[in-house]
């Protein structure tokens, strides 16, 4: 059972287009102990949540998530 959680929400006109980045991330198990989900709230709100098992594999799938968001919003600057 998850003992960690953090929930973040973006606000972006590009949130349908970076949850669609994000979604084959997200089919796949990366991490055992910990779990994500990730959803939109209207056109311009994509929220992710992370649950771990414990504060390193909060930390780790954070840093992923995070860095694969930002990757996908800067790519749309260049599209």
């Amino acid at each position: 059972m998850p003992l960690h959680e953090a929930i973040f929400r973006f606000s972006s006109p590009r949130a349908q287009q970076i949850y669609k980045a994000l979604a084959p991330e997200l089919s796949d198990e990366v991490n055992p102990r910990s779990i994500t989900r990730c959803w939109l709230e209207g056109e311009d709100s994509l929220v992710l949540k992370v649950e771990a098992q414990d504060v390193a594999a909060l930390r780790a799938a954070l840093n992923m998530y995070l860095r694969l968001v930002n990757v996908a919003d800067e790519m749309q600057d260049l599209a």
